[in-house]
Parts: structure tokens; C-alpha cells; sequence
């Protein structure tokens, strides 16, 4: 009777032994795939965010390219151009260092 016990428990541990490296045995295991999967689902929302920022760039770069008014207000902006003959620019720019004078 005791042996017929000892042969349960033994098979029970075996039993046990194997579904656990079935979960987690070999090259990857349940753990693995989890984290790799969480990693993609990261990876496909940071592809996600660049493709959206990348349109914007290409939308931005396509208005520069052929809309009038967004050349002007740049020109304006970064350059301090005017257009027309009723607009006058005053420009103050402080004096460059090398004057002449020490």
C-alpha cells in the first residue's frame, strides 16, 4: 500500500513537471510570448505615432511648396519681408562687435 502511494505521488510530480515545462519549457516559454507581445503592441503604437507625425510633415511640407499664403507668412515670419509699396519696415540690429573700436 505504502509503494502504491510513493508510485502516485512520483507520477503526480511527473504529471506536474511536464505541464509546467510545457507552459514554460523551452526556447520561449508562456512569459516570453507575453512580454513579446506587450513589446509589439508598443512598438505598432510608436509606428502608429511617427506615421501620424510624418503626414502632418508631408501636409506641411506640400502647403510650403504650393500655397501662396503660407509662403508669405513664412517669407514675414523668418525673414521680415513686406510686399507691398504701404508697409515700411524699420529694422534695428544691435551693432556688431568688430566696430574697429577697442
Amino acid at each position: 500500500m505504502a509503494r502504491e502511494v510513493v508510485r502516485r505521488a512520483l507520477l503526480a510530480l511527473l504529471a506536474i513537471a511536464v505541464v509546467a515545462f510545457a507552459v514554460e519549457g523551452g526556447e520561449y516559454g508562456t512569459s516570453d510570448l507575453v512580454r513579446q507581445w506587450m513589446q509589439k503592441k508598443q512598438l505598432v503604437a510608436t509606428v502608429d505615432t511617427l506615421q501620424h507625425q510624418v503626414d502632418s510633415l508631408k501636409r506641411v511640407k506640400q502647403a510650403v511648396l504650393t500655397d501662396p499664403k503660407v509662403q508669405e507668412r513664412i517669407a514675414r515670419e523668418e525673414f521680415g519681408m513686406v510686399r507691398g509699396n504701404k508697409e515700411i519696415l524699420y529694422r534695428f540690429a544691435e551693432p556688431s562687435g568688430d566696430s574697429g573700436k577697442h
